[in-house]
C-alpha cells in the first residue's frame, strides 16, 4: 500500500513539471473575460482537511478575484515540495517551515512568503484509555516515530522542557505510513503526529477517542506550514507571489467562517481523501493552529521576525539546522503581508 502510494504521488510532481514549462508562465480568461495568470500549487502531501481553503477558495473565486487560475497539485511530503519549488517545477508550495529551514541550510533557493500554521500540531497521540494527561505520564511508554523528522528531532526538546530524559520513553522507529497501525495494533503506546492530521484519522479507523499532549501547550512552539516560492518567482514575478499572499489569506480567512462549506469542496479532490468527518475534524483543529500570541488578530499569514527567530533557534538546537542564518535569508518579508 505504501508503494502504491508513493507511485501515485509521482503524477502530480510530473504533471507540474509539464503544466508549468520552462518560464511557468501563461495566462488564461475567466468567464467574465478578466485575464488571469496559470499558476501552480503543490502541497505537502496528499488532500486532506488542511488543505480545504485552497479548494474553498478556488469554488469561491477568491484567486480569480486576485487575477490568479489556481490548479493544486498533490505532493509528498515538504521536502519534496520544497525541492520542486526551488527548481521551478511548480510556481508555489505548501510546505512544513522545517523543511524549508533545512533546505536554505542546504543551499536550496526558496524562501517562505508566510507561515500560516504558527501553532505547531506537532504532538503525542494516543488512546484516551492510556489515561496520559501530563508528560510525566510518558515515563515507559513505547511511542512511533520516524528516525530524522522534524517531529522525532524535537521531541528530546520536549522532554527536557518537561523534565524528562530520553531514556524515559523509547522511540520504536516507524514509517510515517504505519504509525496509526502501531497504535491500533497495540504495538507502541502512541505516536509522534500532527494534531491535525493523523489523530483524527487514528480515532476514525479505531472507533476509539484519541487524546493529545500537544507540544504548543507544554513549553514547545514553532512554525509549521506555510506558502513558499522560488528564487526565479521571487526575482521576476513578485507581483504575481504578491497576488498568491493576498489570495491565499482571504481563502483561509473565508473558510474559517464556513468549515463544512469549505471542506465539501475537496470532494473528489484525491482517492486517498478521508472521509468527510474526518476532514471536518482535521481543518477545525487546523484553524487552532493560525496565530500566535504576536499574531492574534492579524490575518493569516502574517508573521512576525520574532516567531521566526524562535522557530530557527528549535532546529538548530534540534540539529536540523547546522548553519543559522538571518531571518531574512528564510522570510521574503517584502512579499508577505503587512501585519
Amino acid at each position: 500500500m505504501h508503494a502504491r502510494r508513493l507511485l501515485i504521488g509521482l503524477v502530480p510532481l510530473l504533471l507540474v513539471a509539464t503544466a508549468c514549462g520552462e518560464d511557468g508562465s501563461g495566462t488564461t480568461t475567466s468567464d467574465s473575460g478578466k485575464k488571469l495568470d496559470k499558476v501552480t500549487l503543490t502541497l505537502n502531501w496528499y488532500p486532506y482537511g488542511e488543505h480545504a481553503p485552497f479548494y474553498y477558495g478556488k469554488q469561491q473565486k477568491i484567486f480569480e478575484k486576485h487575477g490568479i487560475d489556481l490548479t493544486i497539485r498533490a505532493g509528498q511530503g515538504s521536502q519534496k515540495t520544497v525541492q520542486a519549488t526551488a527548481a521551478g517545477q511548480t510556481d508555489f508550495g505548501w510546505a512544513d517551515t522545517p523543511a524549508v529551514l533545512s533546505g536554505v541550510d542546504q543551499g536550496v533557493n526558496v524562501k517562505s512568503l508566510g507561515v500560516f500554521l504558527q501553532t505547531t500540531p506537532s504532538s503525542v497521540q494516543f488512546f484516551a484509555s492510556e489515561n496520559v494527561s501530563t508528560p510525566a505520564d510518558l515515563k515507559g511508554k513505547t511511542i512511533a516515530g520516524t528516525a530524522g523528522d522534524a517531529l522525532t528531532k524535537t521531541f528530546p526538546i520536549f522532554l527536557k522542557k518537561n523534565d524528562l530524559k530520553e531514556s524515559d520513553v523509547r522511540i520504536q522507529n516507524t514509517d510515517p505510513a504505519g504509525k496509526i497501525a502501531a497504535v491500533i495494533s497495540g504495538k507502541t503506546d502512541a505516536l509522534l503526529g500532527y494534531a491535525s492530521d493523523q489523530g483524527p484519522t487514528m480515532q476514525d479507523k479505531a472507533k476509539k477517542d484519541v487524546s493529545y499532549l500537544r507540544f504548543s501547550e507544554h513549553g514547545l512552539n514553532f512554525y509549521s506550514n506555510g506558502l513558499i516560492a522560488g528564487q526565479k518567482v521571487l526575482s521576476s514575478r513578485s507581483e504575481l507571489a504578491g497576488r498568491m499572499v493576498r489570495a491565499v489569506s482571504e481563502a483561509w480567512t473565508a473558510a474559517e467562517k464556513a468549515p463544512e462549506a469549505a471542506v465539501a469542496e475537496m470532494d473528489g479532490a484525491s482517492e486517498q481523501l478521508p472521509p468527510k468527518n474526518v476532514l471536518l475534524e482535521q481543518f477545525k483543529t487546523t484553524v487552532t493552529l493560525l496565530h500566535t500570541d504576536a499574531t492574534r488578530g492579524k490575518a493569516p499569514g502574517a508573521n512576525t521576525e520574532g516567531d521566526w527567530q524562535q522557530t530557527i533557534d528549535v532546529f538548530a538546537e534540534a540539529g536540523l539546522v547546522k548553519s543559522p542564518k538571518a531571518v531574512a535569508e528564510y522570510w521574503d518579508s517584502g512579499t508577505a503581508l503587512k501585519g
